[in-house]
């Protein structure tokens, strides 16, 4: 069975955990994975890596360097990906606990963070916890990549990433547009991940959906 073949099978069975009907171009591969460092043992983390267009590329780069963990959450797929990527440990599991996965592997923290999650399906509790996760994970120095499609970037949910994005990290680059991906997608660069506080039922508030807040370092962003 293809990849694409694949990826839109798991999409029908759980389209918000899967987020996608085709896997991610070569070209949206080559531009989320550009942070790994060509040099030395670096841990790079991967987050929902689906059939594997990211992992296959990280793996190129890393040429059997340092140490590779791919989070998916779809049993099926994880088990797919076992069987093509001997030198990666995948794991099946949340990402939100990604703290106690790379924990219990003795890797202390991560250098880069590349993630293929369908952010713009998830609701706001689960883009808070996960977001959390990273910044928890990532070493002050270390790199966090995501993607976003064009089409969507004007949704609520996608708007409310973007803000906890800035919440996330001192530093947000957003890169060129990737015409080449299906569809075309927008990549995330995120630097030095700020302290949060762990996250807590937010009090009643006039304020719209549309205001952001970081107050005491809680990723906050509207609903």
């Amino acid at each position: 069975m293809s990849d694409t073949s694949t990826l839109l099978r798991e999409f029908l069975r759980a389209p918000l955990r899967i987020g996608a009907v085709a896997p991610s171009s070569r070209r949206l591969a080559v531009a989320v994975t550009t942070p790994i460092p060509e040099l030395g043992d670096p841990v790079v983390v991967e987050l929902g890596p689906g059939t594997g267009a990211f992992t296959s590329a990280i793996q190129e780069l890393l040429g059997g360097r340092g140490h590779h963990l791919a989070v998916e959450i779809n049993p099926r797929l994880a088990d797919t990906l076992r069987g093509r990527f001997s030198g990666v440990d995948v794991i099946n599991a949340d990402a939100s606990k990604l703290p106690q996965l790379i924990a219990e592997r003795g890797h202390g923290k991560a250098d880069v963070i590349v993630s293929g999650l369908p952010w713009a399906s998830f609701p706001r509790g689960i883009q808070q916890e996960t977001l959390l996760a990273v910044s928890q994970t990532l070493k002050r120095e270390g790199a966090f990549t995501t993607f976003g499609y064009v089409h969507a970037i004007r949704l609520a949910p996608a708007l409310r990433f973007r803000r906890m994005l800035g919440v996330t990290f001192e530093e947000v680059v957003t890169g060129r547009t990737v015409w080449g991906n299906l569809p075309p997608a927008l990549v995330y660069h995120g630097r030095r991940p700020r302290v949060i506080a762990p996250l807590r039922a937010p009090a009643p508030s006039r304020r719209t959906d549309r205001e952001c807040s970081c107050s005491a370092g809680v990723l906050s962003a509207g609903r």
